[in-house]
């Protein structure tokens, strides 16, 4: 179905039962944020706030919530954009087949933008920030932030629609040092489309345009999600994707989205920055205040009952990680296309997406000898961190199946794969100094740490002990174990101090363990835990507090490690060191007395009472 409005999206999901309106008064400071994330955890409707305290204008969130209901939203065009983008890859089909490609020709008409610069319903009002809901998500961010923006910029060098960007990147609204409803903060990451334009404008000493979109039709939210290639405009992605052309005029030299609610304009200058944060993001922790530009308001405009559309991010899962169910349920095959060699790549989203990427690629560069081992999976794994957000990767996990019966999206099955069949003293590979992504404070600095790739290939090199040997249950000084799946043991471990007393923890380890090696066959990595019993509760937990903990140059160790040739490997099980760091980020927690304030509307008689 081809959407006109946020709201026409809206008034289709609650014809079919995927939509309730929370008719009491909410406050945003805490409150509505509280009440999405219990919906979404019960695998709710959408949600549409009809009376927020303090603002005029409706709120909805939890709209993209399950994949389910993002395919009922795009029931009409998914299948043809899977098919433009196959096409893509593919586009002597379209000549081969031409009968059987004609829609998705006239498909791709809709991905022309169409400038309307007659009808503008985004101007019905002039208003200021601080009309807006001004939703406050954790109990320590900054301030209010918008978490479903669409922060369109052009290129200064090539003005234009088509050479535009349009990216989701968090705006805060106020708090910290900001002038009220003068000011707002614009916080963006590596690898992002915005930075080239912003970098190309201070260059000239000019102030970079910034045009925030907010609603609209569904399709415009999630491109700008969408990690399109470089040179793809997101706006005739929208178009496709919505069966609808993206509409937009100019006003006062700002392209504004003529169908969305909102549209903030203003303007960064080169080198003017504000403190920004902090903000409970993706990965389930703190993204701590740092400097990020300034942007001026120059005007707030708003459609006639315009309704502002929110989410929620924390621990994973949320419902961001629907939204890259449905990016994956898009691209398909994209990746592999885009990098020869791959077959499948999965960012977990239980690890915070860019911590952890898992990846099946191709081994043929040497047939001819009797050994399988990892060569042109060092190709492609470097290959894979040169790309896009790819790029953004911490622990690289890769290897080969010449059954084709291995799939990265069973996570559990496709690690035991790996542990199985890695030799510990050849293929684990750093990259150190490097960059990661911003979100994630277990580096030495902002955007700054190390990788590390582990690529296994070959024969079965050892049966992954299923019971805790007992080197490890006479251990002392360390408090109690546990096994987190197969080969993966959980152990307690005083809480970290520094760097110096945590090499005199592996010393002890070591001593301990060095001598008991072929007990230890079965046993791939030992995580060093805050709360064992946590960690290896869930395979999730074990995802979460491994690879967002932990820092590879700095807290993998190894039984009977060395360095030859400036390579590193260990005899005996790898040590990652998940405990938490004085430099990392607090985790995000829920207020107890908003959680108890939210109750009343999922008692009997609330709008929320029977859902699920």
């Amino acid at each position: 179905m081809s959407y006109s409005s946020l709201e026409s999206c809206l008034v289709d999901l609650e014809k079919n039962g995927q939509l309730v309106r929370v008719k009491e008064e909410v406050d945003p400071y805490l409150e509505m944020a509280a009440i999405h994330l219990r919906v979404y955890e019960m695998g709710g409707p959408a949600l549409l706030f009809e009376n927020v305290k303090g603002s005029q204008y409706r709120a909805a969130s939890n709209i993209f919530g399950t994949l389910d209901r993002s395919k009922f939203i795009f029931r009409e065009t998914l299948a043809q954009v899977q098919k433009l983008i196959e096409l893509k890859g593919d586009p002597i089909k379209a000549v081969k087949q031409p009968l059987q490609n004609i829609r998705t020709g006239f498909a791709a008409l809709k991905a022309l933008p169409l400038k309307d610069p007659w009808n503008k319903p985004v101007l019905y009002r002039e208003i200021k920030i601080s009309d807006l809901p001004l939703i406050h998500h954790w109990p320590m961010d900054g301030g209010a932030f918008v978490t479903l923006p669409q922060v369109y910029t052009e290129d200064i060098d090539q003005p234009g629609i088509m050479k535009a960007n349009l990216g989701m990147y968090r705006i805060q609204l106020n708090g910290n040092d900001y002038q009220k409803d003068k000011e707002i903060g614009l916080h963006y990451q590596l690898h992002r489309g915005i930075g080239v334009h912003q970098t190309k404008a201070n260059k000239k000493g000019l102030p970079l345009k910034v045009s925030c979109f907010i609603g609209g039709p569904p399709s415009h939210t999630v491109a700008a999600v969408m990690p399109l290639p470089e040179g793809i405009s997101e706006m005739t992605f929208a178009g496709v994707l919505g069966g609808r052309r993206f509409r937009y005029t100019y006003q006062d030299g700002f392209c504004l989205s003529t169908d969305a609610d909102f549209v903030i304009t203003g303007e960064v200058y080169p080198s003017e920055n504000k403190p920004e944060g902090p903000f409970g993001d993706h990965l389930g922790y703190y993204s701590l205040q740092h400097p990020f530009p300034l942007m001026r308001v120059h005007k707030v405009y708003a459609k006639k009952n315009a309704i502002w559309p929110f989410t929620v991010v924390g621990r994973p899962p949320q419902e961001d990680t629907s939204f890259g169910q449905l990016i994956h349920e898009i691209t398909g095959d994209a990746i592999p296309q885009e990098i020869p060699g791959v077959k499948e790549v999965h960012a977990v989203d239980a690890a915070g997406v860019h911590p952890l990427l898992l990846a099946i690629g191709s081994e043929r560069y040497t047939p001819y000898l009797p050994t399988k081992q990892p060569a042109e999976l060092l190709t492609i794994a470097n290959h894979i961190l040169g790309t896009g957000q790819l790029s953004l990767a911490k622990f690289l996990f890769i290897t080969a199946d010449d059954t084709q019966q291995l799939t990265t999206h069973h996570v559990r099955e496709f690690f035991e794969y790996i542990f199985e069949r890695i030799n510990l003293t050849r293929d684990i590979h750093f990259y150190t100094n490097t960059t990661i992504d911003t979100l994630d404070y277990s580096g030495t600095g902002l955007n700054t740490g190390s990788k590390v790739v582990f690529a296994a290939y070959g024969d079965i090199q050892r049966t992954l002990a299923k019971e805790l040997p007992s080197a490890i249950t006479s251990l002392s000084g360390f408090g109690q174990a546990c096994l987190a799946m197969p080969g993966v043991v959980c152990l307690q471990a005083d809480s970290y101090i520094d760097a110096d007393h945590t090499v005199k923890q592996i010393e002890q380890l070591n001593a301990q363990l060095q001598h008991q090696l072929p007990e230890l066959a079965g046993i791939v990595q030992i995580v060093l835990c805050d709360d064992t019993s946590f960690t290896a509760a869930t395979l999730g937990n074990y995802l979460w507090v491994t690879y967002t903990r932990s820092n590879p140059s700095h807290d993998i160790h190894g039984i009977a490690s060395f360095i030859r040739n400036k390579h590193w490997g260990c005899d005996g099980p790898m040590v990652v060191d998940a405990r938490i760091k004085p430099h990392h980020a607090p985790a995000v927690v829920k207020d107890p007395a908003t959680e108890q304030k939210i109750d009343r509307l999922f008692a009997k008689g609330g709008s929320l009472y029977g859902i699920s």
